[in-house]
């Protein structure tokens, strides 16, 4: 059956703050792709827009940021992808609305991708798609590319006072891409005064910071972190960028820090990593503490504004099984230093009737824990949710929930990825989390008719909503679990791997 089409030249076009959009209109939604929100110098802050005459085309998906290492398709079954022309010049977000009328008012949730901060874009996985969690829930869907890995984490700011900011320039433009949205969702039926910002896994860390960037603050007000920015990922030491950039100097035979604007990307990138074998070393891409963004919450403490922001932290299950095959199951008694039976009744307790060889791949919860006691201590009267993803797909004879597997369920996408249909499943839980979604965008509470009561976190409750094929809300159900992790698994440290400087490209598992 014929979708129902329509872009001509005059619609539907939208005034913006620098000029006139088209986009255009499929089955009721407006889509309106690769609008430009800003634009930047390498290492510097972004700024505004020149104003343009005419009309300008929203309907191409705008250019990603450059990355380092071609992608290789992998586990497409589990994370289904798409890839994208590259251009450092990435300052682009897409938008979805069912209304263009200024007075509509709809809540706005506003999506930034994962790939920590190195990697990733606003349509990588098929299941950021906008189109089906704007029709579900009548909210305007905005997707955000950004500047990632050197382009927008080098911190070079002992070059000089216009370098002040270089090792945030990323989420610099994310804090212009919510500007953006202040001065014009309007126009596409949003309400300025009611954005929700959501994010998966290097995503979430940045819904995190902006919770600690005072630049932000005011553009969003709910904050939605999934696996990941409730722990910090960080680097354990303080790098020296400076110590890179010299050195990178020196290989391309520059003389000042001002030339490494000016080359090729490709260029730029092959002398990080050429330095980066040289020194045996890598940088761990991520944004800068300094007086513009105040440092992660958990070590610095809340700021002000995020006490008052409403905010969901979620997980999934066992979010590193897809990053191996089933069979590399560590032994119990050997990964828990000979604990392995504590673990195991720990286990049975939080997640009763699950497979038992899960245990050294659940996830530790513990840095959620953290977050949410922080969170719950700086504000009472703000409310905080937490909840795990707990499905276990039909695929390889039975996996547990991995890290992504959450998502298509989020954006009411699970009819876009093969693995996530389970019949007399997907449908329920897919409106139970895409519901608790749009209900928390519209009034910060994420509970709706559709599921059972979402408590939220408090110093006396430590509710989480464990989602599956039977949803319920426990109260500390795993904090005996997370307790045998800490005293006896072995640690897990964030990390960047050294780039092979002959590599053909990386398997993308994100």
């Amino acid at each position: 059956m014929a979708r129902k089409f329509i872009s001509t030249a005059d619609y539907p076009v939208v005034e913006t703050q620098w000029g006139k959009l088209r986009g255009f209109l499929l089955d009721g939604i407006f889509n309106f792709y690769g609008i430009q929100y800003a634009k930047a110098e390498r290492f510097r802050m972004p700024e505004d827009l020149e104003p343009w005459e005419g009309v300008k085309n929203a309907t191409n998906y705008g250019c990603i940021c450059p990355t380092m290492g071609n992608p290789i398709p992998s586990v497409e079954i589990m994370i289904p992808h798409r890839f994208w022309p590259e251009n450092e010049n990435c300052q682009f977000l897409n938008v979805w609305t069912k209304s263009l009328d200024k007075d509509a008012k709809k809540p706005v949730v506003v999506w930034y991708h994962g790939g920590g901060y190195a990697d990733g874009s606003s349509l990588e996985q098929v299941a950021y798609e906008g189109d089906a969690l704007c029709e579900y829930g009548d909210v305007v869907v905005v997707t955000v590319n950004h500047r990632l890995n050197i382009l927008g984490y080098f911190d070079l700011s002992s070059y000089g006072e216009k370098y002040w900011n270089s090792g945030n320039a990323g989420n610099a433009d994310i804090v212009a891409s919510l500007k953006w949205i202040n001065n014009n969702i309007a126009a596409f039926g949003g309400d300025p005064d009611n954005v929700t910002i959501f994010g998966q896994s290097g995503g979430g860390g940045k819904v995190c910071d902006m919770l600690q960037t005072p630049a932000a603050h005011g553009l969003f007000h709910k904050a939605i972190l999934m696996s990941g920015g409730a722990g910090s990922m960080r680097a354990e030491e303080p790098e020296d960028h400076r110590e890179f950039a010299d050195a990178m100097l020196k290989s391309l035979g520059l003389s000042s820090i001002e030339e490494l604007e000016k080359i090729p990307y490709d260029l730029l990138a092959k002398a990080y990593i050429h330095v980066a074998n040289v020194l045996q070393k890598a940088l761990m891409w991520h944004p800068i503490p300094n007086d513009w963004y105040l440092g992660h919450p958990v070590n610095v403490g809340f700021t002000d504004y995020a006490k008052k922001v409403p905010t969901i932290v979620t997980t999934v299950e066992c979010e590193f099984t897809a990053f191996g095959p089933m069979n590399m199951v560590p032994d119990r008694d050997e990964y828990f230093k000979g604990h392995g039976d504590e673990a195991l009744a720990a286990f049975r307790k939080a997640y009763p009737g699950k497979p038992e060889w899960m245990v050294p791949w659940i996830s530790d919860r513990t840095s959620i824990a953290k977050f949410m006691d922080a969170r719950a201590a700086s504000d009472p009267e703000t409310p905080g949710y937490t909840s795990v993803f707990a499905l276990e797909f039909e695929l390889d004879g039975g996996r547990p929930a991995w890290h992504c597997s959450d998502i298509p369920y989020v954006f009411h996408n699970t009819w876009r990825c093969p693995y996530t249909n389970i019949e007399g499943v997907s449908d329920k839980l897919e409106d139970e989390i895409a519901g608790a979604l749009i209900a928390f965008a519209r009034t910060g509470d994420p509970n709706h008719e559709g599921m059972p009561e979402w408590k939220p976190y408090t110093a006396d409750c430590h509710a989480t909503m464990v989602f599956d094929k039977v949803s319920e809300c426990r109260v500390a159900y795993d904090e005996e679990l997370n307790k045998v992790f800490q005293d006896y698994a072995p640690p897990f440290k964030f990390g960047m791997r050294i780039p092979k400087e002959d590599d053909a490209g990386r398997e993308w598992q994100y």
